[in-house]
């Protein structure tokens, strides 16, 4: 509903590399081990191993060297533990320095295929030690609970559309985001160019990443949809920001999901793939609401009235987990068949207020007319969302105006509707539960 985008829209690269290469590194920190488990991927050219080849690889921090090891290739792909215990950190658990949003640490890695005694290739890059899973009904980061603050990002540009118009930009948003008192985002229905990955990596922004929907359900939307996700998951494994896959939303491309078998098997056969491809992301399916098996139920609701919200999270708890009552219109939180089984709860779309101005166009509920409104409507329903005990986070929909919908808390160009610091006072007020001493 947008103004349609085809061809590539993100950066592409194209290089010569030697016809023994370094093709790929999977790369998952392993914290309680203080150890890295790399899965590499070698290009031979040929059937038959070099018998004089080896793999060098070095781990460094802050210019530092960790681990620098040499391994003998016998095959195309090789599995390897690499320790990146410090001993300058005797006192700090894991003896590993960790990723998080307010501590963003990261480790460069070198990897170089050398043949007697002559470099082949070599790459660089980085990684993180971070650990992210699902405790019961929380999230935990580095196996302390995390209270996510997320913003709706849908990575459009004015002239530009998809396609940032330069790296500047990428920065300047993700900076936004956090003068803005968000420690994420949801980066919704795109996969976002890589150099913003990096920023994200890098700043500490903690990243939802989304797939785009298919429009119809049918033997080749589940095709496409399935080798594009696979690619998406190999593509952006090692970035430590991204801590949640998001493979479908709202239904979209599966509008009968509520009690249509053959669309409820899509997405459990989806979600056990990504399990089988990343063991440490929680999955969602399908955020908003008619979800299946979901590691965390992610829930859109855009009441505007705080009261009205917290009343009916409060009082009809039970009955929005069991599916008894609708949280958002006709929908309900799960999909025919299926149960609350204690996973996190978390909101993930609300708010969308649009601030009247002289361009037509729309938000949830009725427009404001001036900052003031704004805010307290603003604050009114997020602290309604920080009181429910039971809930891990929030996604405010959303971080600028898209074409027809100028329901931003920027305009299109970035300028901001109302003054940042007052958003990122509502954002780092603590909230009335166990996360205040967070």
């Amino acid at each position: 509903w947008y103004v349609q985008t085809t061809g590539i829209w993100k950066t592409v690269w194209g290089e010569y590399v030697p016809l023994m290469s370094i093709s790929r590194a999977k790369m998952t920190p392993v914290l309680e081990e203080g150890c890295l488990a790399v899965e590499c991927f070698l290009c031979l050219n040929t059937e038959l191993v070099p018998s004089e080849l080896n793999l060098e690889v070095k781990i460094s921090f802050d210019g530092k060297t960790v681990n620098k090891s040499i391994f003998d290739v016998k095959k195309k792909q090789l599995q390897l533990n690499l320790d990146v215990k410090s001993e300058q950190l005797p006192n700090v658990r894991w003896n590993v320095h960790t990723w998080s949003p307010q501590a963003p640490n990261l480790y460069d890695i070198e990897f170089r295929l050398i043949e007697s005694g002559q470099v082949m290739d070599e790459v660089a890059s980085y990684f993180a030690m971070r650990d992210i899973r699902i405790e019961g009904d929380r999230v935990l980061l580095n196996e302390s609970p995390l209270y996510q603050k997320l913003i709706l990002d849908q990575g459009y540009w004015q002239g530009s559309n998809l396609t940032p118009p330069n790296e500047e930009a990428l920065i300047e948003d993700l900076d936004k985001i956090h003068e803005l008192g968000y420690n994420g985002l949801r980066k919704h229905q795109k996969i976002e160019d890589e150099r913003f990955l990096y920023w994200c990596d890098v700043k500490g922004m903690l990243v939802w990443s989304e797939a785009a929907a298919a429009y119809k359900f049918s033997d080749d939307a589940v095709e496409k949809f399935t080798n594009e996700w696979i690619e998406i998951v190999k593509q952006n494994y090692n970035h430590p920001c991204i801590i949640t896959w998001v493979p479908f939303n709202e239904s979209w491309g599966l509008s009968e999901i509520y009690s249509n078998r053959q669309e409820q098997q899509f997405t459990e056969a989806i979600y056990n793939l990504t399990k089988s491809m990343d063991a440490m992301r929680p999955v969602i399916v399908n955020d908003g609401w008619e979800h299946t098996i979901s590691d965390i139920i992610a829930l859109h609701d855009y009441e505007v009235d705080g009261e009205t919200f917290k009343r009916r999270y409060t009082e009809f708890k039970d009955a929005i987990l069991d599916s008894e009552v609708s949280h958002n219109k006709e929908k309900k939180a799960f999909a025919k068949g299926y149960q609350y089984a204690g996973q996190p709860v978390m909101i993930t779309e609300f708010g969308g207020i649009a601030l009247e101005n002289d361009e037509s166009g729309w938000g949830y509920g009725k427009k404001v007319y001036s900052e003031d409104e704004f805010i307290q409507r603003l604050e009114s329903i997020t602290m309604a969302i920080k009181e429910l005990p039971y809930v891990s986070g929030y996604c405010y929909t959303q971080l600028t105006d898209v074409q027809q919908e100028i329901n931003g808390l920027m305009d299109i160009e970035r300028n901001y509707k109302v003054a940042p610091e007052r958003v990122r006072r509502i954002n780092e007020r603590a909230p009335g539960c166990l996360y205040e001493k967070m």
